[in-house]
């Protein structure tokens, strides 16, 4: 069975449409229109193996910032409607994810229940046409889109470029694992026999 969504969302601020497939081979198509959104989304994609293909028509002229947390909206609702009941999956995942000089650490919890905690040690300003401050507020939009927990932390601080791309990768291969299929998980893995 294909576990994909197909998301799109229109507001006077953001037109976007998503289709996610959780089960790819790392394929993007990202036209966000941020060109440095677009290669953490295409890191995040290949990393994880899932085919993500996004465009996005946002006020720029404004700022990023509601072209990157409606893209997050989006992306987490799609992880939602991909994972559907979630029987048979992981649940969790983490990573702990080098990039030259930085460290971060990923944990994730498909359990339903939505949390974020987060911290990061960017120098303000703006990498390409992507605000430092918006990383915290994309991943913050994906975790309660998705009702997931998700736990995102630089261990080791360095260049801004390298801990934002080793946060959406470090969050790419903890979501890989959480939604996984292990043949021996029959239903949820869960006590409550639902999540």
């Amino acid at each position: 069975m294909s576990r994909n969504a197909f998301v799109e969302r229109n507001t006077r601020e953001t037109k976007i449409r998503m289709n996610l497939e959780l089960d790819g081979t790392g394929k993007t198509k990202l036209q966000t229109g941020i060109g440095f959104f677009d290669h953490m989304l295409d890191g995040f994609a290949r990393h994880g193996l899932f085919d993500l293909s996004v465009e996005v028509s946002g006020d720029l002229h404004v700022d990023d910032h509601h072209t990157i947390e409606d893209t997050g909206i989006v992306l987490g609702t799609a992880i939602r409607q991909a994972l559907g009941d979630k029987k048979g999956i992981r649940r969790y995942g983490d990573r702990i994810l080098p990039m030259d000089e930085t460290l971060v650490l990923c944990a994730v919890d498909l359990g339903g229940r939505p949390y974020f905690s987060y911290e990061d040690a960017f120098v303000p300003g703006k990498m390409g046409g992507m605000s430092t401050e918006m990383v915290r507020e994309f991943f913050y939009a994906v975790s309660y889109s998705a009702a997931m927990n998700l736990h995102l932390k630089v261990l080791t601080p360095g260049n801004n470029h390298h801990m934002a791309e080793a946060m959406f990768k470090a969050f790419a291969k903890a979501l890989d694992e959480a939604v996984t299929p292990d043949p021996r998980i029959v239903d949820v893995l869960s006590t409550k026999g639902v999540i």
